[in-house]
């Protein structure tokens, strides 16, 4: 499965659309994400941003020895984007690790 987190933009064919963080995880929990396209900016900070979903998979792989997806970001907030980008290296390092 290939999942678009984003309050915005077109959905790519063949994406699974998301709007908030707390959606991502139940789908992630399915371990059937192939792939997660995270925008940062999802228009209402109190419900959460793209990074909560990069904080998520890095707690569930350094915990739980989660087993993530590939990680992109779309985000045009480029000081955020790098923030998550970031994260994901650490998911990456931490991954590796526990392999």
């Amino acid at each position: 499965m290939k999942v678009y987190l984003d309050d915005e933009r077109v959905t790519p064919d063949g994406w699974v659309r998301i709007y908030w963080p707390d959606e991502a995880v139940p789908l992630l929990e399915t371990g059937e994400v192939e792939i997660i396209s995270l925008d940062h900016d999802l228009g209402d900070d109190d419900r959460g941003t793209g990074y909560d979903v990069v904080l998520w998979i890095e707690e569930a792989v350094a915990l739980r020895g989660f087993q993530p997806p590939r990680i992109v970001v779309h985000s045009a907030n480029t000081s955020a984007a790098l923030k998550m980008r970031s994260g994901i290296e650490s998911i990456e390092r931490l991954h590796k690790e526990r392999t």
